[in-house]
């Protein structure tokens, strides 16, 4: 299982740091990316506050809860090529057949993954 979060703004939901999470009807992680997803085909792939109201993506903020038997497994599973591509080890679980549920939270969280963002963590303390 993870956390995921709302965008609120587009330049967030546009950051390519800012991994995107798509869900099916049962709170199941479909697919992750650091691109854009779902591409608005109204909004010329630019989406605007509005867009983002409908929540079909998602924040993935990073956070994982897996049993010490999964891990077990998930060490052993092979490394697909979407994981090698867009960097994002959750992928190796979508990508081997297994689900990943996901929580959604509506207290923001500052992942600290650039020196971008460590500056603006620097600004809140």
């Amino acid at each position: 299982a993870t956390l995921a979060t709302v965008f609120v703004t587009p330049e967030d939901f546009l950051n390519p740091n800012n991994v995107k999470v798509v869900l099916d009807n049962n709170s199941k992680a479909l697919y992750f990316s650091r691109a854009p997803l779902p591409y608005f085909q109204e909004s010329s792939g630019k989406p605007d506050e509005n867009d983002l109201a409908h929540h079909l993506c998602y924040h993935h903020l990073g956070m994982y809860a897996y049993s010490a038997e999964f891990l077990q497994t998930f060490s052993s599973l092979h490394r697909g090529r979407l994981e090698q591509l867009e960097k994002l080890e959750q992928l190796r679980v979508l990508e081997n057949g297994y689900e990943i549920a996901v929580g959604i939270t509506s207290d923001p969280s500052i992942g600290v993954d650039t020196l971008e963002d460590a500056r603006k963590f620097e600004e809140l303390l």
